[in-house]
Parts: structure tokens; sequence; C-alpha cells
């Protein structure tokens, strides 16, 4: 008996020992992130840590809503921009898997009209071009609309294509992205923000969407654009505009653009994460297959080795010094995302900030940068 009262107490003080280090390491982890948003001047951001394949800590900072000076919270959600492309490509990879597209089918067959560079029209465009941002179409004339690029609909169509051949070179480009959302509504019979939160979202058990309607409006971040000049920010109402009177006249496999399967996911930094786990586990999380092992390392595998771009997903070697990390940024409105994972480590870090004074270093915000490098020295130092 006497045995068991030592061991049962000595439990119970290491667990009061291990307990007291937590919160210590988070208090700390609280202080340097702090100093890293008032570095910036963030509004606020939100945070998620992920360490052997699982969530070990969230927090959110500052404020959600400057006017109102309401905190921002873990279920507050964002509308992430560019990290939206992985989840188009995600469900880009379904449809391969079930044979109804192939990455090498002609881009143009797949969307409905022709996609042919005239500068070199005798070369296929395909779908693996379009979503590596190899396809030589560009955003010059803008990504909001597909009537942009359809030559019977804009004289002005070829503006949309640059001058080197289609896979010789990355382009970033959001237009790439609106058009594949729309083969994902020709192929899959589905309107785009249904498919992605029926095949991704629900299966995963996250809440988020494309479809502003869908969604809690009381949870929204609202974003901010900071003006240097005269250090004051400007709220970003549009970043979730309805757009009800547009959806009331959609075209499927046309009117795709309006969802922005480029940019216009909405979901918090923690379920972010959940997501980030499915990719860093590739394709599975907690049982649930999105994907195959294949698909998943084909989206993470680089085809461009000045950019590291595979699939939607980038290969980042300089971010944290001495690591290659797997991911996504976002900016847009004034907000700015971060995901990034080591899928063979399994740890990742997922980190959205809705206003910042922005500058950038190597093509990454200086936010992002010192953000992830806080909570790396935090949790694995």
């Amino acid at each position: 008996m006497k045995l068991h009262l030592q061991q049962y107490f000595l439990a119970f003080f290491l667990i009061i020992g291990l307990s007291g280090q937590s919160i210590a390491q988070n208090e700390k982890a609280e202080t340097d992130f702090k100093a890293v948003m008032e570095k910036y001047k963030a509004v606020g951001a939100s945070v998620a840590v992920v360490k052997n394949g699982r969530i070990i800590y969230t927090h959110s900072f500052g404020l959600k809503d400057l006017e109102n000076k309401l905190p921002l919270g873990g279920q507050d959600i964002f509308r992430i921009a560019s990290i939206s492309k992985s989840f188009s490509a995600t469900s880009v990879m379904q449809l391969v898997e079930a044979g109804k597209i192939s990455l090498d089918d002609d881009f143009g067959d797949l969307v409905g009209f022709k996609i042919r560079n005239p500068k070199f029209p005798d070369q296929k465009i395909t779908l693996k071009m379009a979503l590596s941002h190899t396809s030589s179409l560009n955003d010059s004339q803008g990504y909001l609309s597909l009537d942009l690029i359809n030559p019977d609909k804009n004289p002005d169509w070829a503006k949309c294509y640059s001058n080197y051949p289609p896979g010789s070179k990355f382009d970033y480009c959001n237009l790439n992205f609106n058009l594949i959302g729309a083969v994902i509504e020709k192929k899959s019979g589905e309107r785009f923000d249904n498919y992605v939160r029926k095949h991704i979202l629900m299966p995963l058990g996250l809440y988020g969407g494309y479809c502003v309607d869908s969604l809690d409006s009381t949870r929204f971040v609202h974003l901010y654009e900071y003006n240097a000049v005269s250090k004051t920010y400007t709220p970003s109402p549009n970043a979730y505009a309805p757009r009800r009177t547009e959806i009331a006249n959609y075209v499927m496999g046309y009117s795709t653009p309006i969802f922005s399967p480029t940019g216009g996911m909405k979901i918090s930094a923690t379920d972010l994460a959940k997501y980030m786990i499915m990719h860093m586990n590739y394709g599975t999380s907690n049982g649930v297959k999105i994907i195959t092992k294949k698909s998943a390392k084909k989206m993470q595998t680089a085809l461009t080795e000045d950019e590291g771009y595979g699939l939607a997903i980038r290969s980042a070697d300089h971010l944290i010094p001495g690591l290659k990390l797997k991911g996504h940024t976002g900016s847009a409105y004034g907000l700015y995302s971060t995901m990034f994972f080591d899928p063979k480590k399994k740890f990742g870090f997922v980190i959205i900030t809705n206003g910042i004074n922005a500058t950038y270093t190597d093509g990454f915000p200086d936010f992002s940068r010192a953000a992830i490098n806080s909570l790396y020295q935090s949790f694995f130092n």
C-alpha cells in the first residue's frame, strides 16, 4: 500500500511539474510573439503549433475589430487568401484519383474554351501547368472573371498570356486557379464551394468555406490595410462581400471566380492547422483519407527550382534557418497568412494576422518570418 502511495505522489508531482513547465513555456512564447506583433504593428494574430503530428498550442492575440476593440478569439475565422489554392489543388487530386481528369489534360478542353498562348499556338497548356503556375497565363487583365481570357468575350484576351512557352517558367497567376475552380465544377457536377465543403472540410470536421452566407458572420475577423505614411489602418470589408446577386445568377463551370478558388477560403487558424496535418501526413488525418499518399507527395514535389513550387504547395528552405518546409502563404485585404510544415518530422505552424506594417525579404513578409521563428524557438528549442 505504501509503495502505491509513493508511486501516486511521484506521478502527481511529475504532472504538476510538467504542467508548470508548460505554462512557463507558453507565457514566454506569448511574450516573445507579442514583441513581434508590436514591431510590425499587428492588429491581431491567431496561431497554431503542431508537434509530432498533433496541435500542441493555439492562441489568439490582439483585436478582431479595431473600431469596437473586440478581442480576437480562437473560433474566429479569416479569409486566408492564397493558402486557399491548396484546397483547390487537393480537390483536383481527388478528381484525378477518381479518373475524371488527368494532370496532362489540355486545360482548354477542361475549361470549355480555347486556352492557348497565341505566341506559342501549337504548345498544349496542361492542367498540371496551371496548378504549378507554369502555364504562361498572367493576371495583367485581372482574374475575377473568366470572360477576361475567353476569346469570345474579350477582344484583349491575348494579353492574358506572357511571352514565354508554356511549361518553361514559373509566374504566379491567380487566374490559373479561378479557371481550375471552374474545371472542378464541370468534372464533379457540384458547385465549387459545396464540393470543397463536402469532400474536404466535412470529412476532416472543419468549420469554414468559400460562401459568405454559409458561415456565421459574427466570427469573421475584420481585415485592415496599413498605410505606412499616415500610420493608420483602413478596414477592408470587401473581403467578406456576399455577392448574392452574382450567386443568384450563377452559371456552373463559369461563374466560379465569385467564390475565389484562388483565395476565398474562410477558416480559423486551428482548423487550418488540422487541414495542414492532413497534408503533413500525406493525405490522411485521424484515419480519414482525403487524398492518396501518391497525390499528396505529388502536390509537395517542387516543379520549379527557383520558387520550389509544386501543385499549390511550395518549398521554403530558408524560412527557418536549416529547415526545409512545405506549405503556402497568402496576402490580401491587409491579411497575411502562413502555413508551413515538415512532413518528415511532423511539425508545423499556422500564423494569420488581420493587419500589419508589411515589409518583405526574399519574397516572404518579415512579420511572417519573425513570427514563425519566434514560435519555433519557443516550442522546439
